[in-house]
């Protein structure tokens, strides 16, 4: 039996062979970037307070099978609620990594779904390398297929639809799955689960937001994988026939394009479009800092000297970083650290107290106007940066890129120099380095069993 629009043949054909077919060195590469920058967040994210609650959350868990390791913690679970747990911890904030063509952040999602299926099954880190790097090839196509702005514009959450997919798609292959039917049921279970709102904007303290872009869809992804494990069958073709998935999320108006989720599969690798955050800010302030410290760079200005700010960024981003309740997606308070102290640390993108009571802070603050600029298109992340100095000269920088934009990629040691920022203070140096060496070689490593001393905390 065949399907309606042949999508699912194509899908399922390159999913089942995915754990076995070699990725291009450069594509192997980039996966252990982002796989290191996502336990970098997994990490640091243990310390901010959606992190915490995770953790407490995951304490509830506890006395089933011992599957997977809690990150940032003694905890060992069953491999569902662990990944609920790990999903949160890599979203506590914005240092995770972002597909801006698809609208999603992969990383928080399909890593924790990835890791604890390997772990549950004594795969390999070869094995966690290719699952991680199809999870990004899936679930950003998916959302490519849908349309992630007419995603957004039925207030459906992109984040959570291609994370789900991402996700289930990492979980499966590392699912022992055999069977093409199997493959099949496991997008049924996948399609069921995909859901989530466009309300994320409101929360302030990032908690739910930390589940749905990450727990959530980590849970979907190893629910799914695990139920077709266990012998579950489905829906034989979700993606066509009446009341298909690409019906339930798109209407005549913006219509679905079902090719798009396997066009170019094995020649295009999405991690190759990804995004890593050089700054540990929200993703619409990163080609704003970018510009920023050239400018000061260039002219050699220091806060004192600068009279008034005039940013532009596109529009839909400046509605998302304009003078926030967090730190670290409030543009005018970035910019104002960064002025300060000459950059923007993790720690002083999430000092609550610094943005609430600094005078010099709050003085400085006053002086950054942002614009959300319609002409710089949604999508294109890029940014201008007017300095007015004291005594009336202007200087002016627009990045058009930004360092860590998939066009700009970060080389490997900057990546390890960010993990080594965000892991150390919680895991000290020594056990620090120990995980940046074995991320590095990570499709060497026999048994992904063995990252767990190397992520976990004994105390």
């Amino acid at each position: 039996m065949t399907s309606g629009n042949g999508v699912m043949e194509k899908l399922i054909d390159y999913v089942s062979k995915a754990r076995a077919t070699e990725l291009p060195p450069d594509v192997a590469r980039k996966t252990k970037h982002h796989i290191l920058d996502t336990l970098a967040a997994m990490i640091s994210g243990a310390t901010l307070k959606p992190g915490e609650f995770a953790l407490k959350y995951a304490k509830l868990q506890e006395g089933g099978a011992r599957d997977a390791q809690v990150v940032a913690s003694n905890l060992m679970l069953p491999v569902i609620p662990a990944a609920v747990i790990n999903g949160m911890l890599g979203h506590s904030d914005e240092t995770d990594d972002s597909n801006g063509s698809a609208g999603f952040h992969p990383g928080c999602a399909i890593l924790p779904a990835a890791l604890g299926m390997a772990e549950k099954e004594d795969a390999s880190g070869q094995d966690v390398v290719r699952a991680v790097a199809l999870g990004y090839d899936i679930g950003s196509r998916i959302n490519k297929a849908l349309g992630r702005d007419a995603l957004r514009a039925r207030s459906t959450l992109p984040f959570s639809i291609a994370g789900t997919f991402g996700a289930s798609a990492a979980a499966g292959i590392l699912a022992g799955l055999t069977r093409l039917d199997q493959y099949r049921y496991l997008f049924s279970y996948a399609a069921q689960q995909a859901s989530g709102v466009m309300t994320y904007a409101r929360d302030t303290e990032h908690i739910e937001k930390a589940f749905i872009f990450g727990g959530m869809p980590a849970r979907n992804g190893v629910t799914a994988a695990t139920m077709i494990q266990a012998g579950f069958t489905g829906v034989w073709d979700v993606l066509s026939g009446d009341n298909n998935f690409f019906l339930a999320f798109t209407d005549s108006t913006r219509p679905a394009n079902p090719e798009l989720l396997v066009e170019d599969l094995g020649s295009r690798y999405e991690v190759m479009l990804t995004n890593m955050k050089k700054y540990c800010v929200g993703f619409p302030i990163q080609a704003a800092m970018e510009a920023l410290l050239l400018n000061v760079a260039e002219h050699g200005y220091t806060a004192d000297d600068v009279e008034a700010i005039e940013t532009r960024i596109p529009k839909s981003g400046a509605h998302t970083v304009n003078d926030r309740e967090m730190p670290d997606i409030n543009l005018q308070y970035c910019f104002a650290v960064a002025l300060i102290d000459g950059a923007v640390s993790f720690a002083a993108a999430h000092d609550v107290d610094r943005l609430q009571k600094d005078a010099a802070i709050a003085a400085l603050k006053k002086r950054v106007t942002l614009i959300g600029d319609e002409s710089f298109g949604e999508g294109n992340y890029q940014a201008t940066v007017a300095v007015t100095l004291k005594g009336g000269k202007k200087v002016s920088t627009h990045a058009s890129s930004f360092r860590g934009k998939s066009d700009n990629p970060m080389s490997t040691d900057e990546v390890e120099a960010k993990a080594r920022e965000l892991i150390e203070p919680v895991m000290g140096s020594a056990q620090t380095e120990r995980l940046i060496e074995t991320v590095r070689d990570l499709d060497k490593l026999e048994k992904v069993r063995d990252l767990r001393p190397l992520i976990a905390i004994n105390k």
